[in-house]
């Protein structure tokens, strides 16, 4: 099975291990038939995009020890739903973004353009 890519064509790298992220909570934004939500963007997260999912109804501040879900603080990186960053970048408040841990099916929902205009570096 082939390494997964990320939006600019090269091997997907690890988005963050702490918090621990992804659907399938291995540190990467790989996505799957069951990931619904599309969760395939390396996101570094701010204070006013958390308020804004929050806003819209995706409360990603608040820790549910129940799934093991610490809560995601500014400055931490965390693997977004695709549509959320693109609702994001509409309201204008996307966070930004790690490219190399972004993966390639994220480009179905937002133009590479927009992603590079908001990217980040992957050290930290």
């Amino acid at each position: 099975m082939a390494s997964p890519k990320n939006v600019l064509g090269t091997e997907l790298q690890t988005c963050s291990l702490d918090p621990m992220t992804g659907f399938y909570r291995d540190g990467c934004c790989r996505t799957g038939r069951d990931d619904m939500g599309i969760h395939t963007v390396c996101i570094q997260a701010t204070a006013e995009f958390l308020e804004f999912s929050r806003q819209v109804g995706n409360d990603l501040s608040t820790p549910i020890p129940m799934y093991d879900f610490p809560g995601v603080r500014p400055g931490e990186r965390w693997c977004l739903c695709a549509q959320r960053w693109q609702q994001a970048l509409k309201a204008g408040v996307a966070p930004p973004v790690v490219l190399e841990a972004t993966h390639i099916s994220t480009l179905e929902f937002s133009d590479l353009e927009d992603l590079q205009a908001h990217a980040v570096e992957i050290t930290q």
